[in-house]
């Protein structure tokens, strides 16, 4: 392990990886229950969606291990199978093997894009005050997302958002709400007297603390409403669904699909999943300290061409696009420094295959604590952005400012890149900007006017 992973030189060892890689799959294991229930809308079998998504993170997990000895951790991304559903399936009326279809040739083009240095060369571009704005507002939007995960953050409709009313659901969304802030304080606790497990730790309380206020009667199962039994079970999984997805995606029926359409749906997952690795990546890199003195990120092609292997992949076993997770950051922030990490989170995936009523029992409130405390450290990259240059640090606001509010890296990243370039500009600073950051930035602002 250290010839290979170079533990010494990364200044880590076996047990702080192992630790950092479970932590990272616990901080992950929501997408076990999460995809097979998005998909399901699209048509596909639950099972099926299940084990494919197990092997998609498995396979892609372990590509960026060995490929890129990093420890990023993949699996089917958020959002991207929303899109996946609701909007090609479900809103266009395409068939789910044409989505796939569409995800397939998506990673034959990421392929060809990392073989041929094109993404490398769009990482490398982005200037170094906006990679900090990225990786606060991935701080930002990950906390965001463990505050609604924990229910402590609902829908308001005269605010948008607002914080659960104690009172009127204490038994669901309020004793959440509750243990999840428990478990923040207990993560926090444990991290100032240097427990280096202590995101893993602290995720463990917090679901025992929830198994507690079960039996006594404080949280209270209500299936309907999303609040399910927090007690882990034991069931066996039905193999023989997987064939129902696995290698679906040749089977494709492309009559009645315009050439134009099938672009447009092409070009949507294209442009979310390139920006959304990128962003991933340098947000959490930058938290690993793993830039070197240009701000670059060594070996990135193998890591893009990993991520662009396992998007193919992913689509033949039949689940939505398999990207890098922001996710990684948790492991990160618990010490993960090789793609030892990855191997351990790689494993776990493909044992929960197997173990899947077991890992689909973590609540979300038991994982939020780990995703706001390591939103606390991420957001650390603003003290680095030079606000006496407004030039630099307005762009780089406005990309951590739009991530969390528009649920979106890649949106952040699309009103950092063109708010650059614009402010750039118009101040006679052009020789800041380079070639690649204006493609970037009419690439994006043909995206808004065209899809």
């Amino acid at each position: 392990m250290e010839k290979f992973f170079k533990l010494k030189e990364n200044g880590t060892n076996a047990k702080t990886e192992v630790i950092a890689g479970v932590t990272t799959f616990m901080t992950m294991a929501y997408i076990l229950a999460v995809n097979p229930s998005i998909l399901s809308a699209a048509g596909i079998d639950p099972t099926a969606a299940l084990i494919a998504t197990c092997l998609a993170s498995f396979v892609g997990t372990l590509l960026m291990a060995f490929m890129a000895n990093y420890p990023f951790a993949l699996a089917p991304g958020m959002g991207l199978n929303a899109y996946f559903a609701y909007t090609v399936c479900l809103t266009m009326g395409y068939d789910w093997k044409i989505a796939l279809a569409a995800v397939a040739v998506e990673g034959i083009i990421f392929i060809i894009l990392s073989l041929t240095n094109v993404r490398e060369a769009i990482f490398n571009a982005v200037p170094s005050t906006l990679k900090k704005g990225v990786s606060a507002g991935i701080g930002l939007f990950i906390a965001f997302i463990g505050l609604q995960g924990s229910h402590l953050v609902v829908n308001n409709n005269a605010t948008l958002v607002s914080y659960v009313h104690f009172s009127t659901a204490f038994h669901t969304e309020g004793i959440c709400a509750i243990l999840a802030l428990v478990g923040l304080f207990v993560t926090t606790i444990l991290y100032t007297k240097r427990i280096r497990a202590a995101i893993l730790l602290g995720i463990l309380i917090t679901w025992i603390l929830g198994i507690i206020c079960q039996a006594l009667g404080f949280y209270t199962v209500t299936p309907e409403a999303g609040f399910y039994s927090l007690y882990p079970s034991f069931g066996v999984t039905d193999f023989s669904k997987f064939g129902e997805t696995f290698g679906q995606v040749f089977n494709a029926d492309f009559s009645g699909v315009s050439i134009s359409n099938f672009i447009v749906v092409l070009l949507a997952f294209l442009f979310v999943d390139m920006f959304d690795t990128i962003g991933t990546l340098v947000g959490v890199a930058t938290k690993a300290k793993m830039l070197d003195k240009n701000e670059k990120l060594p070996h990135i092609k193998p890591a893009l061409l990993a991520d662009a292997i396992a998007t193919l992949v992913g689509a033949i076993f039949g689940t939505s696009t398999t990207t890098t997770y922001v996710e990684s950051s948790a492991g990160v922030g618990a010490g993960a420094r090789t793609g030892l990490a990855s191997v351990v989170t790689g494993i776990l995936f493909l044992l929960a295959i197997f173990f899947a009523p077991i890992f689909t029992a973590i609540p979300g409130f038991a994982t939020a604590p780990a995703l706001i405390f390591v939103g606390f450290f991420m957001v650390s990259a603003v003290k680095d952005i030079d606000f006496h240059d407004k030039t630099e640090a307005v762009p780089a606001f406005l990309c951590f400012l739009a991530m969390p509010l528009m649920y979106s890296i890649s949106e952040g990243i699309a009103i950092g890149v063109i708010s650059y370039v614009i402010l750039n500009l118009c101040t006679k600073q052009a020789k800041k900007v380079t070639p690649l950051m204006y493609i970037l930035a009419v690439l994006f602002v043909c995206k808004y006017v065209f899809l």
